[in-house]
Parts: C-alpha cells; structure tokens; sequence
C-alpha cells in the first residue's frame, strides 16, 4: 500500500518530524524513588527543574531508564501527567508508552496523548518475539488508534527481536509514526537508514557511544543515558554535531567516553541513579529485580564521572557540574 493509500485508510494526520519532534539532546530520564519503592514526586520535578535550567532540549518520561517495567499501568500514567503537568510547557516531554501487548500500548499511548505530550515513543515488544509481520501490525494499530506522534524504538539488546530495516522503511509510510529510536549502536545501520528514509521522517541515536557519529550523518538527536548526569556536555555535543562541527563533537565524545561505558558497568539504570546520587540529584533506590550498584561498580562509575568532569574542564568548554 502507498504511503497515501495508509493517509486515507488511517485518516489520521501525516506529522512531519521537522515540525512536531524536538531535537538534541533528549534524557530518557530516570524514575526517582523513594526506599520502600514509591514514587519520589519532590525528586522528580527537581530532575525536570534541573533540565530547564541546563537548557536541555526534550525530556524522555518513562522509557527504558526510567523503570517503567516495573510501574503499575497507573503509575505510568501518573508519571507522565506529572512531568507534563510540572515542565507547564518549558521543555518538551516525550512519554515512554510502549508494551508488549499491543492493547496496554494503545492504552499508554492515549494517556500520554491526553497528558499533553508532543510525541510517544513505543518500543518493539518484548518477550513474544513477534515476526516482522507482527511489528508492522502492532505500530500500525498504535497509530490508527491514537492521533499523536510515534517513534519507534528498537533496541533488541533488551528487546531480543529486531526491528528489520525494511520494516522500518514500511511503517515510515504510516502518516503519524515519523521516528526511529535506533539504540542497535550499528553506526553503519543507522547511515544506511539515514539515507533511505523520508525527510520527514527523524532517526535518533539511542547510543551514547555512537550518538556523535549518528548526528554528524544526519540524525536528529541522541535519547541518553549520559544527559541524566551531564545534561549541559550532552547538549553541546548534540548541537555541535548537528551543527557538522566534528572537532567540538569529537572532543566532549571523547571526554564523556569512559563514563559512557561505566554507566552499562551494571544493568541501567543502576548506574546512572548512583551517579545521580553522588552529585546530590536523588537518592538512588530501584524496584526488585534491580539491586543496589556493586561497591565494585561504584568505584567504576565515580572514576568515570571524575574524569568526564575533568576532561571536559580540559577542553575548555567551561561545563561545571
């Protein structure tokens, strides 16, 4: 079926990335909580405070780093409603609202709509390993149901399956879903997409270790993990690379390396939660099944956030935590 085929059986409207979806540096943000595991309010609008004031681009609300699987269907929505509800309009959310049932994702998806959000962003369903049929049929049914914009994310490294290139070609064709997560860390892949997709349809990096590269070939944005503890290098670097400045993007890539890599020393978002917590931003609890980072893993990280920090003092780009 072509592209204006999907518009008019859909009915839905064709957004164009370049003008719905922000860009740049984008924290898929972390859940604060408390001890006994409920939803730390107080920390999380001090998060979103701290973004706005570091001139972060868009935030990400319930995404992989956020903890959403292991968020009750209120929660999730709660969460969403609250970050909209408190960023009153000062930086963009994107709320995490994907699943591996495609009902609870269309069920997500409205909330967010409703929230206020300016884009979901769905993530390949996990556990079933649907076929590539499968996946074409579950965004589509998210956008026929829901009138906001989509991007998919893929990243089988959590996900197992695999969101095909091709496949990916097809649901560009579909008038609301105008992004791609790509959070493979295949630098060649992304390219490759890059250069067959519609323009108004925007890839992001989802991997801080090839985030860079990504954006000097033409993505739209990185949706990290680092920005959480960094919020002010990851913006330069992205702007930077987006602006084709390679030197600047090269050095704070290259000072953000070691810390990159340290912040997946255990699974995310421990890391980056006790990272937080060194720098006074939250106390870093989890939900069982994630536990506390390791003592060796803490001397990890802390000598990786003291080295960011100091390289990129080095390069003269007057980032202060």
């Amino acid at each position: 079926m072509a592209g204006s085929e999907i518009v008019a059986a859909i009915g839905g409207s064709r957004f164009d990335a370049r003008r719905v979806l922000p860009s740049g540096s984008i924290p898929a943000l972390v859940t604060p909580l408390h001890a006994d595991g409920s939803l730390d309010w107080t920390s999380l609008r001090s998060l979103i405070d701290w973004h706005v004031e570091e001139r972060t681009d868009a935030l990400v609300i319930m995404g992989s780093t956020g903890e959403a699987a292991t968020m009750t269907m209120g929660e999730h929505k709660n969460v969403i409603r609250a970050a909209v509800d408190h960023a009153a309009g000062r930086i963009p959310i994107i709320a995490g609202a994907g699943s591996n049932a495609t009902a609870a994702a269309i069920e997500l998806t409205e909330a967010a709509r409703e929230a206020g959000v300016v884009a979901a962003l769905s993530v390949v369903p996990y556990y079933n390993k649907p076929t590539q049929d499968g996946l074409y049929a579950h965004f589509r049914a998210i956008a026929e149901a829901v009138d906001l914009p989509l991007i998919i994310y893929n990243v089988p490294g959590r996900t197992i399956t695999d969101l095909a290139d091709d496949t990916v070609m097809r649901l560009a064709e579909i008038p609301n879903i105008v992004g791609l997560k790509d959070a493979t860390g295949d630098i060649g892949r992304g390219i490759g997409l890059l250069r067959r997709l519609p323009a108004r349809f925007a890839v992001f990096s989802g991997d801080d270790e090839t985030a860079a590269a990504l954006m000097l070939h033409g993505a739209r944005g990185n949706i990290s993990v680092t920005a959480n503890v960094l919020p002010a290098a990851m913006r330069r670097l992205c702007a930077a690379a987006r602006a084709g400045d390679a030197l600047t993007a090269r050095w704070i890539s290259s000072a953000i390396a070691p810390l990159n890599k340290a912040l997946f020393i255990e699974s995310n978002p421990i890391p980056v939660k006790w990272a937080l917590g060194q720098l006074g931003r939250l106390a870093p609890h989890h939900r069982l099944p994630l536990t506390p980072l390791t003592p060796a893993g803490q001397v990890i990280v802390e000598e990786a956030l003291r080295a960011a920090i100091e390289g990129l003092r080095e390069e003269a780009l007057d980032y202060a935590i």
